[in-house]
């Protein structure tokens, strides 16, 4: 569900951060910027020199610890009930 509002400073990165494997479009769509990618990648650039973040690329936000949470999104193997084993 896209932001009604434009997002700003930390709530924008980490919107884009969670929706950055999606790609650019989504991104933006995503945290209330519609289809304005340079507003959004403006916005994003600007949010993340104040919290001392040097990103070039929406990419570069997603850390190897994100990696590591999608890798583990497997299929889950579990009884049908607590009493089954």
């Amino acid at each position: 569900m896209p932001a009604s509002t434009p997002l700003k400073g930390t709530e924008l990165v980490d919107c884009a951060r969670a929706n950055a494997n999606q790609g650019i479009q989504t991104a933006a769509y995503l945290c209330g910027y519609g289809d304005d990618l340079n507003q959004f990648a403006q916005e994003l650039r600007i949010a993340c020199e104040e919290m001392n973040l040097q990103v070039k690329e929406l990419a570069e936000l997603v850390t190897d610890q994100d990696m590591i949470l999608n890798i583990g999104t497997g299929e889950i193997v579990a009884p049908d009930t607590a009493s089954q084993l």
